[in-house]
């Protein structure tokens, strides 16, 4: 969804994929009736854009709802309508060109070139400081993951710390996605959208950060077990730790000269030796002034991945790795990917810097960092 006008004064068309301002006094009816004022352009944009403006909609006699009954989900996790309505982006904050219609024109037009960008000093500098605050965001968020809270709730808290340090949440429309964060909860392999559901002691949760100042992003998502059952479970623990342990081999690889395309070799080769398996659909990528660019990094063995590691490039590695086959579905939503067999998935993602000799975490954890590794049971 669009963001919600942020002063009496500053109204911006609530459908997703326009965003424009605009002094028209049309307003959705059954907004109104619960108490939101959202207004719209014209008939035609409220008409075009209800598919998704609706998910906002409480159903009559219900508190919380499956927006889509007659899907065939693979596992047991349902997604936990209606969705909050959209969190307010102060005119101050620096957007990206995608915040007013969803559509990302800097990077459509970046694709054709196909080019891998190398950043100057100043660059750096700036893709440095982005990364530093969105780790800050993410350790503010994963503190209060706990039963009981909904995804919901996280993803206000990571809207609110995020506006706090004067930054714009990236996903946040960007291909009209309508939060400011994703949540994937057990055999959701990245893209969930944060709703109603209440974390459950057992659960499994990725959190996936993004955030954008001075005209640059950061990029970074860790797995969090919710409650002692999760911690206790043997199954759960192998899927968590074996990702975590992925990602860092793969960051022990970087340095300038390496190809892309090894990166996914000792990813494989890790995640099979624990007897899971390498999600195929979904890459690292280039991170910079744009969210997402080349090169894009494969995560599974003997790919065709094209680019070589050079000093000044930013990218992130980000595996998923599930506990059943490597296959996945997509919820009716079009953003939510999920195993294909229901299993759980489990994801850990860096943004890097390639150095002179070597690689610099720009998203590392610091020793305050909730979550972090526990032993194997």
């Amino acid at each position: 969804m669009n963001p919600v006008p942020s002063t009496q004064d500053t109204r911006r068309c609530a459908a997703p994929d326009c965003g424009k301002e605009t002094a028209s006094n049309l307003k959705c009816p059954i907004c109104l009736k619960a108490g939101l004022t959202m207004f719209f352009c014209n008939s035609g944009c409220y008409r075009r854009s209800f598919y998704m403006h609706k998910a906002i909609h409480p159903k009559e006699g219900v508190d919380v709802y499956d927006p889509f009954p007659n899907f065939e989900y693979t596992g047991p996790l349902r997604p936990a309508y209606p969705l909050s309505p959209p969190r307010e982006i102060p005119d101050k904050i620096q957007k990206p060109d995608y915040f007013q219609n969803g559509k990302p024109l800097s990077e459509i037009k970046n694709d054709k070139t196909n080019q891998i960008r190398v950043l100057n000093e100043d660059e750096i500098r700036k893709m440095r400081i982005v990364n530093q605050l969105g780790r800050e965001v993410l350790d503010a968020a994963a503190a209060h993951i706990r039963p009981g809270i909904t995804t919901d709730e996280i993803d206000r808290i990571v809207h609110e710390e995020t506006i706090k340090r004067r930054a714009y949440p990236s996903p946040y429309n960007y291909y009209n996605y309508p939060k400011s964060t994703c949540t994937s909860v057990n055999e959701v392999i990245c893209h969930g959208i944060p709703d109603k559901r209440p974390l459950e002691d057992g659960d499994i949760v990725n959190l996936d950060i993004s955030i954008y100042k001075n005209g640059f992003h950061s990029d970074l998502n860790e797995t969090y077990y919710v409650g002692e059952k999760a911690r206790t479970n043997p199954e759960l623990v192998n899927l968590v730790e074996t990702t975590r342990e992925c990602l860092d081999k793969a960051i022990a690889l970087v340095k300038p000269g390496l190809p892309f395309r090894q990166i996914g070799n000792v990813i494989e080769e890790h995640a099979t030796k624990h007897g899971l398996s390498v999600v195929r659909t979904y890459c690292g990528h280039g991170i910079n002034s744009l969210f997402h660019c080349q090169p894009d990094v494969l995560h599974y063995a003997k790919n065709k991945g094209v680019g070589t590691c050079k000093k000044g490039i930013t990218f992130t590695i980000e595996p998923m790795i599930n506990m059943g086959t490597h296959r996945d579905i997509m919820w009716p939503d079009n953003w939510t990917a999920a195993t294909a067999d229901g299993k759980p998935s489990a994801q850990f993602e860096h943004t890097l810097l390639v150095t002179e000799d070597g690689v610099e975490v720009l998203t590392a954890r610091t020793k305050k960092s909730p979550g972090g590794p526990v032993p194997r049971v």
